[in-house]
Parts: C-alpha cells; structure tokens; sequence
C-alpha cells in the first residue's frame, strides 16, 4: 500500500493487470494498448483533457529523472495505469461518448484483470496494502486522520483526506501514480512503504518542492543530499546494519554470508552492513543476491553454494514476502542444526507480529534465528492505541510500522498548524522547464511547484513531539533521534527478548531509554545479551564458520631452508616436512576441536633460502592459505596476513669473534677523553670516583662492542639470506647496503668471521637470536654475542586476513606454553651448549680485580707521599718546640731542681703527645716560645749594655 495524502478531494479511475514483464502476450497487449489510445478516436482525450488522461508506456521528465517502460526491473508490472481526475468538460463531450470509450476498451481487452471504481481505488488480488507494511499502516493512517480532524486545535476545522495508491511494487506505475496526484497542487505526501518506489518518487518531489514522508523505507541511501525532500519516520537501515556488526563482533565472529534481495532496499542495507563490519575488523565473505520473484529452486540453488564456503554466519536482509522460502530451503538443506547462526532483519518480526496465529510448521522453520524489531517505548499512549486497535480491527496485521505511519500523519498535522501559523501560504507556480511540445501527450505544464515546500520541509525538521512510536524529533542527518531495536531469539512457540540496542549504547539488557540519562558507554566491557539458544537448540555460542566442505585441505606453505634446517626443511616422510616449527604446528593443531585436514608445501629452490616477504605475500594473495616456518612478525607483514600468537621469542642480535687478552692495569682510563682530564683538574681527588666506568678483560678482535658501534663503523656486516633484517638495517638503521654481506648457512657464518673484515671477510653477524643460539652451540665459545637485543618480536603462524583458524590456532599456542609440551619440542630440536648460555647470563660490563691494578698504584704512591709529607712536617713543628724550653720554665718556679741539664732524652711518648696536640695548642705553644725569646733576647741587651757604661 502506498499512502499519499492530499487535501484534494480527486477520483481515480485504474485499470490492473498482473501479469508478468516477461509474458510475451502482456508486451503485445501493451503495444496494441499503445497503438489504440494515441489514435483516433482516442487521440483527442490527450489533447483536450477534457475526460481522462492517459499516460503512455514511455514516460519522458526532464533531466536528470529518465523513466523509461522498459528498464523497470519489478518482477511484476502491476498495472497499466490511466489516472484522471474531473475536469471540467468541454461542451461537445458528453456521456455518451464517455460510456462508448469505455466499452470499447472493455469490448477489445476481455483477458486482463480490470476493476473499475467510481468510489476510489480498485484493487487487484494481490496489492502491498494487504501485505504485511500495508496492512498496518492503511488502518494506523486512517485512524490518525480521524484523530486529526476530530482535533480542533490541530488545523482549525481543515479537514484531511485519504487517497490511497496502490503501485503494487512498481516504479513505474508509481511514478505515474505521483505525477497524476502532483496535478492537484499536492503540499506533502506520506509514503511510499517500500524503498524501491521512494527512489523513483523522489525524483518527482524534488521537481516540485513537496515533501515526501515515509513511513516504512529504510533504505539508508534515501537519506543522502540527492533526496533533499525525502524524511521518513522510521529509522534507517543504516542503524540496524550497525547493530548487526555489533553482535557479530560480540561473538566474536570475522566472516558472515549476507543473502539478500536484489533491490535497493537490498544493496543499501548490506552495503552499510558491509561498512559496519570493517569497522570492527571483519567483513561479508560473500553476497548472495537473488531477484524478488526467484522461485524456490533458485533460492535452493543459492544456499547450497553458500552452504559450501567457510563461514556459518547469514545474514538475512529480505522481503518479508519471500524470507520463509529461505528458512524453508535451509531447514531441508540441514543449515538450521547445530553450528549455524541466522540474523534476520527486522522484517522477519514484522511478518510474525503481523499474524494472529503462527502454525507450528513456520515456527519451526525458524528456531533459534536471532532477529532485531523496531524498539518502541511502552508508553500509556502505545497501549492506548494498541487496545483500540484490537477493539475496531482485531489483533491481526498490527505491527511497528502501523505506529510510525500514525505518527506521520500527526508529523505532517504539527507541521502544517507552524507552517500556516509562521505565515505560510500554500501557492504554487508553474515550472518554465515543465513545457509540452507539439509532438508530446503528456502535458507536463499542468504539474506546479510548491512555493512554500522548502520552507515546509525545514518545519518538519523542526517538529518535536511524542508519538506512539517514540520522540518524534529529527537530528542534522534527518534521522529520528534515539534509534534502538529490540533483539530477540526464536524458541519454541514466539520469540524471547535477548537484549536491546542503542546508538546510545550499543548492546544491553535493559530498555535503552534508562541509559539515556547517563553517559554514553560503548566500551566492549560494558556490552551484553541474554544467552541464546541457537539452531540445533545448542546453547553454547557457535565458532560461526568451518572449512570449506569442497573437498580443500588446508593449504600450507613451508619455507625449502638451506641453513638452520632444524626448524624447517625438506624430509622424505609422507608428511613432507620437519623441524621445530612444524611440530609446534601440528601439537597445535591437534588441540583443536575439528579436525583441519591440511597438506604442506615448500617454497623456494633448496639452493638458497627463500624471501619470507615473498612467501607471506603469497598467503596474502590466496596461493596458499597459511605459512608455517621461522616466520619473524613485523610490521609490514602484519598489514597483509593475520599472525597467531608468537610461539617462540625472537630479537636480532651483534655477534662477533672474540680473543682473551691480557688485563690492561691501565683499562679504567680509556673512558675518560680530553674534556674530562680537565674536569679532573678542577675537581682533584673527586674525579677518582669516575674512574669505575667498566672496560670488558675480554676485548673484541674487531672493536665492535654492540648495535651502535656497528652502525658508525664502516666495517662489511653479516646477515642470513632471506632475513627481514636485511630490510631493517637498511631502512631503519640507515646503513648503506654495500656493507651488507648475504650467507646462507652457519658454515658461512664461520668463515666470515674467521677472516675478517680485512681478508674479505665480516666484522660481525646481526641475526635473530634462535638462530645465533643455534649458532654458538657449535662453536666452542669462539664468538660470542656483543650488546643487547636491539629489536624484540617473535615467529608465528601466517594465515589470511580475518581467518578464524588463525585465533583458534593461537589459543592452541598458549595451551602447548602453559603444560610445558613447547618447551619440550624447543629441548628435542634446539639445544645450547653452556657457553652459549652464559654469554646472555653475564654482564659484558663486569670488571675483575687486575683491572684496577693500575688505579691502586696511583692511589698507593700517593698515600705514601703524603704520609711523608705529614712527618716531615710533624718533625720540623717538634725541633722548633723542644721540650726543654718546656723545662726551663718549670726551673724557675721550682728553684730546688738544677738550672740545666746536660744531656736529655726524648722519648716515643713525648713525640706522639706532640703529634697528638692540636694544630692550635702547638700554634699557641709555638708563639709563645717566640715571645719568650723575645723578652730574653732583650734582657740579655739590657744586661750588657749596663755592664759597659761607664759608672
């Protein structure tokens, strides 16, 4: 059913066939059609208008609309339309010759289905407004215009009409349903249902500056700029697609299978779905399409290829006309047991509400589906609307979009009281564009451009009010704000309500306009659904794909090794291949729950090591569907193939030739350079604590110490054949490539390093660190690793982008790490002589007690000088203070005692008393002795010059 609503009051006259495009003798019936109205004694009506006016099979608007017969793709025709309204008629027609036109029309065309009404529309056995769209919303807009124009302070006392059209899913008879309706001055039209019609339609709105509501198409495209005058009010596709990618990403699924119908409604809702799944790092492994009036056999045809790819996800986006032949097809095909996953749209509860009474037969088609429905609120004024529609139609036919095209109609009501209350005028005018020519019947001049329909339109944007279905409010995009779904699971005898979805919120279990009032949170953490039973009443979550049941193994590339074959190489074994990498394959493997039938392959000629770029390309490009080997992860690798979790640790390293030398008693100074013995000038005897900074007692033959002394140097360079680190030094380290030297083994390894960078040889090797293991085992401690691991990564499996087996397989890697049967496989394959292992235990910065040989010297000569210095000082303060001047003195006062001693002796004790005394004592004794010096040198002068004067 396709709804417009006028305030015309217009008479409709339609002639139905429904006959089939492709009927040969329904092309012939339109051509003698044609043929016979654009002769006489038809030929006047186009001209004169003045009965009826007839559209031709060819349809001609101007650029950029081009409707032409021909290119509709609708299964069905639908009808041959002739549309008219009463006009006045010219004085020479009369009834007679109205009765006569329409006899012969009947008299020559008895086969086709032809209903002719005086009262409106006449309907054919097959129109949408008893489908399931259709029948909700004929009662919902007629209950509405009842409610409107019982309202007197809605459009004070202008009363709405309803004029139904019915295009029965055909774009060109709803074009020229739209074009006929237009030519009553039309300010705002509610329709179509389906998005198909709204394309076509739209184009004749823009023309003319209406605004076309719908009610029920969801094709996201419809809301681009192209379709200025389109607004709907229901929610778009685009949200539900959104939702969907939101529980594939839930499960944790990366691959789905989308069946779909051919048609715009189609391919813009599975092409945002497409969209939505990339955004969550997964994607629709195939499109399987199928034309609206495929039959049975090809939709059996359709899903038997499908059942044969890899993923068990389907997404059904159809129409609810043909979406149970589907399940039907499936359940006989086994797709619905156990390991299959069904998302239906929101088609699939629109079909199930619309039945009073669902047989157990469809029911069972459908167990354990998981389908999304339009998220209404439970208001009072829902279950009011609800409670009456039972009462006057029953429960039958009654779903959600009966609510959206009630609120349409109230929509465009609101809109209308603004629009006249700002100031409106509902005037039109005619289009300079819009001419008939001579040769043209169509009489394009009689269609006239809504003047106010920009201005209307920017008024329903503004519209802001509650409705049955919801806020009734549109934001920037021309979305209705607030989209949600409910999601629901089919069990037993209806469905059960698993959770809901928000743009808010995303996944959750409570209704979503609780968490409308807190702040957004879309964070994995915080997303949730109720359990579900799914196909094969299994409650457990499906893994959502298996391998391909064409026959395949699993293709699996191993890299042909000349050198390190222990962790990958040719064997003669059924198996084909052996080493460390592939038994840590195949223990992981055997962990899974399905068996992986697979076969391995080798890449390279077995005369060099191959380019692992070149081999994890190859993954990339569908050669092969996974790489096991010695495959390092890097970056640019991980941008074209999905690495599992890294089953082995891996770094590159320096490694060098090494010689023991004798300790240098001198080592401790090489650090030092000209700018510090300066430092050490001003700072004296502090600088010895400088002088600790390590120098190894073994030193390198080549004078490389680690990455850094490697990268200034201009020394030839080591690297294994077929290595990334080729890339890595040349790129990232900026060292030239005519200083790198490719080897291809570890024999190559050792004479490299034995001759030199003097005799043609290399100054060191950077490898991953599993291999110089390997490596240093052999060697008898002859080389050994300099400086630390400069780059950390690991080697894992290589499979293509968003393979599942590839997350399954690394969960497998962490079992084999966690009860110890990895490091069991890495003992059998790799073992390391205790040399080897010590190099990486030590640190190369340890210094022994000979290397500070030097530094206790220094530190010995110069205790030893100043220990001198000390008593040489001690000894001249000691003969300068003599204890006898000590005992001169106490003389004096003790006269008994003898005035000089000839001979005394001067013990150890007095000498250390003396060293004892402090700097101040001896100052002061010493001062004093001075004075007292003084003062005898001068008696001594008093004395004698007495003694010669003359008396």
């Amino acid at each position: 059913m396709e709804g417009i609503l006028t305030t015309a009051s217009d008479y409709f006259y339609v002639l139905f066939t429904a006959s089939p495009l492709r009927d040969p003798s329904v092309i012939i019936m339109f051509k003698k059609v044609l043929q016979m109205i654009t002769t006489a004694p038809y030929r006047h009506l186009f001209k004169s208008r003045k009965y009826v006016q007839p559209y031709a099979l060819c349809w001609l608007l101007r650029p950029p609309v081009w409707m032409v017969f021909l290119s509709i793709s609708t299964e069905l025709i639908g009808t041959l339309l002739v549309m008219s309204r009463e006009v006045p008629r010219e004085k020479d027609e009369s009834d007679a010759l109205k009765q006569a036109q329409r006899s012969a029309w009947d008299k020559k065309y008895q086969g086709g289905s032809r209903l002719w009404s005086k009262q409106g529309i006449a309907s054919s056995s097959k129109k949408t407004w008893r489908r399931f769209i259709g029948q909700a919303a004929k009662p919902a807009i007629q209950a509405a215009i009842d409610d409107v124009n019982s309202s007197p302070n809605i459009l004070n006392g202008i009363q709405l009409k309803l004029i139904l059209c019915d295009t029965n899913c055909s774009g060109f008879v709803g074009t020229m349903e739209a074009l006929q309706l237009m030519e009553s001055d039309v300010v705002v039209a509610i329709g179509p249902q389906s998005s198909g019609i709204a394309h076509v339609i739209s184009h004749v709105v823009n023309e003319l500056h209406v605004p076309l509501v719908s009610f029920g198409a969801t094709d996201p495209t419809l809301s681009s700029m192209q379709y200025p005058y389109f607004l709907r009010t229901t929610h778009s596709d685009y949200f539900q697609m959104y939702a969907i990618a939101d529980i594939v990403e839930y499960y944790g699924w990366r691959e789905v299978i989308a069946i779909f119908v051919d048609d715009d409604y189609g391919r813009g809702g599975i092409s945002v779905l497409g969209d939505a799944l990339a955004k969550k790092r997964s994607k629709i492994s195939y499109k399987a399409a199928f034309s609206p009036g495929d039959d049975g056999s090809k939709i059996n045809d359709l899903l038997v290829e499908v059942n044969l790819m890899e993923s068990r996800v389907y997404v059904v986006h159809v129409n609810p006309d043909t979406g149970l032949n589907i399940f039907s097809v499936a359940k006989s095909l086994n797709m619905m047991d156990d390991g299959y996953v069904w998302i239906a749209t929101d088609w699939l509860p629109t079909q199930l509400d619309s039945m009073e009474f669902v047989d157990s037969y469809t029911m069972n088609l459908l167990q354990g589906v998981v389908t999304l429905r339009h998220y209404t609120p439970d208001t009072n004024l829902k279950k009011k609307f609800i409670s009456r529609w039972k009462g006057s139609v029953g429960s039958a036919g009654f779903n959600s979009y009966a609510l959206y095209a009630y609120d349409s109609v109230w929509l465009v009501a609101h809109a209308l009281k603004v629009f006249l209350n700002e100031g409106g005028n509902l005037s039109f005018s005619y289009d300079s564009n819009l001419q008939d020519t001579n040769s043209s019947m169509l009489h394009l001049s009689s269609l006239r451009v809504f003047n106010g329909g920009e201005k209307l339109h920017q008024t329903l944007l503004r519209m802001n009010f509650t409705g049955l279905s919801g806020q009734i409010q549109f934001n920037p995009d021309k979305h209705l704000v607030h989209p949600a779904y409910d999601i629901l699971n089919v069990v037993g005898t209806g469905t059960r309500r698993i959770g809901y979805w928000s743009n808010y919120s995303h996944l959750s279990i409570v209704p979503p306009e609780t968490l409308y009032s807190k702040p957004s949170n879309t964070s994995t953490s915080s997303q949730h659904l109720y359990s579900v039973i799914w196909p094969g009443d299994a409650i457990t979550t499906p893994r959502g794909w298996v391998f391909p049941n064409n026959g395949q193994p699993l293709r699996i590339v191993v890299p042909n090794r000349v050198g390190y074959r222990e962790f990958a190489s040719k064997d003669a074994s059924p198996q084909g291949v052996r080493g460390f990498c592939i038994d840590v394959f195949e223990a992981a493997i055997s962990l899974l729950p399905y068996a992986v039938p697979h076969t391995y392959m080798l890449f390279g000629n077995g005369k060099r090591n191959p380019s692992y770029d070149d081999l994890v390309y190859k993954v990339s490009q569908n050669v092969y569907d996974v790489a096991v080997g010695d495959i390092t992860i890097v970056t640019n690798r991980t941008k074209i193939v999905d690495f599992t979790q890294p089953y082995m640790e891996s770094g590159l390293v320096v490694v060098v030739s090494m010689k023991e030398a004798k300790s240098n008693p001198w080592a401790f100074l090489k650090p030092f350079t000209r700018e510090m013995w300066q430092q050490l000038i001003t700072i004296c005897w502090f600088s010895f604590s400088t002088m600790f900074f390590s120098h190894r007692e073994n030193t390198l033959t080549s004078g490389i110490q680690g990455i850094d002394s490697l990268i200034s140097s201009t020394e030839p360079i080591g690297i294994q054949d077929g290595s990334f680190a080729l890339n890595y030094l040349v790129n990232e380290l900026s060292i030239s490539p005519s200083r790198i030297v490719k080897l291809k083994n570890p024999e190559a390894y050792l004479r490299a390093l034995d001759l030199g960078p003097k005799r043609g040889g290399v100054a060191a090797i950077v490898d991953e660190l599993p291999y110089i293991e390997l490596f240093l085992s052999t060697t008898n401690c002859l080389y050994k690793i300099v400086g630390p691991e400069f780059t950390k990564s690991g080697w894992g499996f290589a499979f293509q982008r968003d393979s599942p087996l590839a997350i399954d397989m690394s969960t497998a890697i962490l079992q084999l790490s966690e009860n110890g049967d990895l490091q069991k496989i890495h003992n059998k394959w790799l073992t390391h002589s205790e040399c080897s292992l010590q190099v990486n235990q030590i640190d190369e910065n340890q210094l022994s007690l000979n290397s500070f040989w030097g530094l206790f010297l220094i530190c010995g000569i110069a205790c030893v000088l100043a220990l001198i210095i000390f008593f040489y000082r001690v000894f001249a303060q000691y003969r300068r203070f003599s204890p006898e001047d000590e005992e001169s003195e106490m003389e004096t006062i003790e006269p008994s005692r003898s005035s000089r001693r000839s001979i005394r002796s001067t013990s150890f004790k007095q000498i250390i008393d003396f060293v004892d005394k402090k700097e101040a004592e001896i100052k002061e004794m010493l001062k004093r002795k001075n004075s007292n010096e003084s003062k005898q040198q001068n008696n001594h002068n008093f004395s004698y010059d007495q003694t010669n004067s003359p008396t």
